[in-house]
């Protein structure tokens, strides 16, 4: 099953602000071992407001496709349409990440870090970024032009919108095991800005298992809905016997 071995807030970490990122340590007191693979998130707490700013259709046909107005105010820059276009694309997370474990740099694998249904069917592989990020006023991550947005895969976990205010995306995965007592220095370059609107970033360890991660959420909405549904069982029973037919 999943578990969940540390968790860093770095939310004003050590006074920084945003109009002076740099890069600043993180320390993991690892409590329980963790086996291969283990998943790296970046977890959030924001209110996002602008899940309609997007073209679906422009992230799979790019340039070809030139409705869209759902992008604005991220639509057009200098007359020019802008590739991928919407608020969400341009507020990609930009915070970087490496970490160290006795004083040796562990490799994090970004591969196939978004899913394959997404690199497939909904980014296109001919799609490439065009006049992204080039205004006045610069919201989060760059993109390599050379590389078709199918294959940045940073921006399709990006674009993979949460339905609620408080989400993690997946950043990494560590392709070795983490002894209990570990301890991990994450030095991150602290580049996002959530300081202008309140919210929380964090670093998540966890590792997974066939049924997936921790989600508490819909553990909570089963049990609610699973009690629902007895419960009201019950009260039919009781009606039913009561006035039968």
């Amino acid at each position: 099953m999943s578990s969940t071995a540390a968790i860093n807030s770095f939310r004003n970490y050590h006074g920084i602000s945003y109009s002076s990122p740099q890069s600043v340590p993180l320390i993991f007191n690892i409590v329980l071992s963790l086996h291969a693979s283990i998943l790296c998130f970046k977890n959030f707490q924001i209110f996002s407001r602008y899940v309609k700013s997007r073209s679906d259709q422009q992230l799979l046909h790019g340039l070809k496709y030139n409705e869209t107005s759902s992008c604005k105010p991220e639509q057009l820059n200098n007359g020019l349409p802008i590739v991928p276009c919407g608020l969400i694309a341009w507020s990609l997370f930009n915070d970087t990440f490496n970490f160290v474990r006795r004083s040796e740099e562990m490799k994090i694998n970004r591969k196939n870090i978004a899913w394959k249904s997404d690199r497939d069917h909904k980014f296109g592989k001919e799609v490439y970024p065009f006049n992204f990020q080039n205004g006045t006023l610069i919201g989060g991550g760059k993109l390599d032009p050379r590389i078709p947005l199918s294959d940045q895969e940073d921006l399709i976990v990006w674009m993979r919108t949460a339905a609620l205010p408080s989400f993690r995306k997946l950043y990494g995965r560590i392709e070795e095991d983490i002894e209990a007592d570990d301890v991990i220095v994450v030095h991150l370059s602290n580049n996002y800005n959530t300081y202008s609107f309140g919210g929380k970033k964090k670093l998540v360890l966890s590792t997974s298992s066939w049924l997936g991660g921790k989600n508490n959420f819909l553990g909570i909405a089963y049990i609610f809905v699973g009690s629902s549904c007895i419960l009201t069982s019950f009260v039919f029973m009781l009606l039913h016997v009561k006035n039968p037919r």
